[in-house]
């Protein structure tokens, strides 16, 4: 019973690190120096963006158990505090218990409050519409048209509706909000404006942790978190490619 409760302990602490954004190879790691702190003889674990697959093995007994993981969203203060859980295991083992009520606090642990997110919403797409070249009347346009993907993507979030298809329809409403305020005046360059806000669509840390991945010889893992890139940034083209053609643009 105590070996079935460290392996998913350590299930708890791979799957926080995997949809906080870790490599698998941090995940791998991690969880095999946690197994063998605790005297197992040998740990094989496999991650994947969406699987974590564990075996303990002891001198009498071997475990495996698997966990299916679903979604994730990038939180790299998760990632900070299950790794210095995983130091202070490594240098004195804790009891189980005491693991397992960390682990709870470090899920309890709050993201950056919708508040501040959208403060950087709006200046990270102001910024970028003027300094690609934008007047300062587009840096405006683009931090409305940041409100409101903001809301937008809340919206998605609520009912849960696909990455994919929620980056298409929140590519498309910024495509007509940014038109609209510029045929009435507010902007003038429609591309410096919309360039503000791809920004904060494009999955950059993403597919920079994938290659990352790839680097590191996880190919399975890599190329599963490159393709997924690729789709989303496909899906935030095909919005306001649909958008133009709709209009004759």
């Amino acid at each position: 019973m105590e070996l079935q409760k460290l392996v998913r302990y350590m299930l708890d602490m791979g799957e926080i690190l995997i949809r906080s954004g870790a490599e698998a190879i941090r995940v791998e790691d991690t969880l095999e120096r946690i197994g063998k702190a605790y005297g197992c003889a040998r740990v094989d674990v496999f991650t994947i963006t969406t699987n974590i697959w564990i075996t303990v093995h002891t001198l009498d007994q071997s475990v495996s158990q698997t966990r299916r993981i679903r979604g994730y969203v990038i939180d790299m203060e998760k990632v900070e505090k299950v790794n210095a859980l995983s130091r202070v295991i490594c240098s004195n083992p804790l009891p189980l218990e005491e693991v397992h009520d960390r682990i709870m606090q470090i899920n309890q642990t709050s993201r950056y409050s919708e508040k501040t997110l959208l403060l950087a919403y709006l200046l990270v797409a102001s910024s970028f519409a003027v300094f690609s070249g934008g007047t300062y009347m587009d840096g405006f346009a683009s931090l409305i048209a940041a409100l409101i993907l903001r809301i937008v993507q809340r919206m998605g979030q609520r009912i849960r509706v696909n990455i994919i298809l929620l980056n298409t329809l929140c590519a498309a409403v910024v495509g007509l909000v940014v038109m609209l305020m510029v045929s009435v005046g507010i902007g003038s360059q429609i591309d410096k404006i919309v360039i503000g806000n791809v920004m904060l669509l494009i999955p950059g840390l993403q597919l920079t942790g994938s290659l990352r991945d790839l680097i590191n010889g996880d190919i399975i893992t890599g190329l599963l978190g490159i393709v997924e890139s690729i789709l989303k940034a496909v899906a935030i083209a095909l919005g306001f490619a649909i958008l133009l053609l709709q209009i004759g643009g």
